[in-house]
């Protein structure tokens, strides 16, 4: 049976399968409240370690899981339950995290949801409902005690022969399955000054925040610090809090900006080019080598009443095919869209265009950053 190899070599090889140009606009409007975090406003992650028990025989093994087996103890011990020098054996109970991310300004006695993940060999936590797990903060402190039954999103079903396995069921989530029980003690009504954190640190979108909070407000209250702060100052005589400043402003509508850029995904294949991208005009060329390897092995059976043996003979054949493309101008572009319809121009495929990128920047033609992720 034949075999076909296939070969390509190219002036540079890359894994590109789509080109996201954005469109020739102007600078996009966004609203204050969309493109900045306010200081002070944020989540605070919890982690906690527990037990899930009344597993349907998928919970750890306790051979394999000794941290499991220990766990099981205390908590027995802790009930009234001596198990000390016992030979524990039981796989309902599955030992594992739980995690959560503690909403800002949460009141104490509100819920938050949790998610568990199984921490040993549980086959599935499914039918499990996870005991008194306390929650702590980055400090230390028990912010949330969180105990219920854990929704999964997958299942597992196995036989003698097969085994279908659906999602992952060891790990899952309790919806309002915490209790706040700590609050942090901040009060934003209280700040005479807060800071602005852009998600996107730019010098220019940073002063026109300012310049617009202060054409608002009617007084200097914004000073941008740097590419990714803004501070606010409340200003003499106005009539409310800082958190009624932040509310008045936040609806504000700004033109963001942003660097020349272009970002490349070598993994998934994915270039993305930035608005402001330009290029010099450059010539470029680019030509493949295919190399096309047939395998054709012809069986050779011996002579009649002879001594000899059945052999293969092999056969091999070798095409090269060279495809060249003359040089081709892309000419100096004014906007995203002439520079993409230059490339596509030239007939590459997208596979190509990655190196070709790369190449027109490393000559000093393309007015780009390139960030290969």
């Amino acid at each position: 049976m034949a075999k076909l190899f296939r070969i390509v070599f190219a002036g540079w090889i890359a894994a590109a399968t789509l080109i996201v140009p954005m469109a020739p606009a102007q600078a996009a409007a966004a609203r204050i409240k969309d493109i900045v975090n306010v200081e002070g406003i944020r989540e605070n992650q919890l982690v906690g370690y527990g037990l899930v028990v009344g597993l349907d025989g998928t919970g750890d093994s306790l051979n394999n899981s000794p941290f499991t087996k220990q766990s099981l103890q205390s908590m027995l011990e802790r009930l009234g339950v001596n198990t000390a020098g016992q030979n524990v054996r039981t796989a309902n109970v599955a030992a594992v995290m739980v995690t959560a991310n503690l909403p800002p300004f949460s009141t104490q006695g509100s819920r938050m949801d949790v998610s568990v993940a199984s921490l040993g060999d549980s086959k599935s936590l499914q039918g499990g409902t996870l005991l008194v797990t306390p929650l702590l903060g980055a400090d230390g402190e028990v912010y949330a005690i969180a105990q219920g039954p854990v929704a999964i999103n997958g299942f597992k079903a196995q036989g003698d022969a097969a085994t279908i396995i659906s999602g992952v069921p060891t790990t899952g989530r309790i919806s309002s399955g915490a209790v706040i029980e700590r609050e942090i003690d901040f009060k934003l009504g209280a700040q005479s000054t807060l800071r602005l954190a852009l998600r996107n640190p730019d010098l220019t979108t940073s002063r026109r925040i300012a310049l617009a909070i202060n054409d608002f407000i009617g007084t200097p209250t914004a000073t941008p610090e740097d590419p990714s702060t803004v501070r606010i100052t409340l200003p003499r005589g106005f009539n409310g809090n800082i958190v009624d400043l932040v509310t008045d402003i936040e609806q504000l509508v700004i033109e963001t900006d942003q660097t020349a850029k272009i970002v490349i995904d070598e993994n998934s294949g994915i270039i993305v080019i930035g608005k402001d991208v330009r290029v010099s005009s450059v010539a470029v060329a680019q030509s493949n080598l295919t190399v096309t390897i047939a395998e054709n092995p012809t069986i050779v059976q011996p002579a009649p009443l002879s001594n000899g043996v059945t052999a293969v003979q092999p056969s091999t054949n070798i095409n090269a095919n060279l495809s060249n493309t003359a040089l081709a101008v892309v000419n100096e572009s004014v906007t995203l869209q002439q520079l993409v319809d230059g490339l596509n121009a030239l007939g590459i495929a997208p596979r190509d265009l990655i190196a070709i990128l790369q190449a027109i920047k490393a000559t000093g033609a393309l007015q780009a950053e390139i960030e290969v992720l």
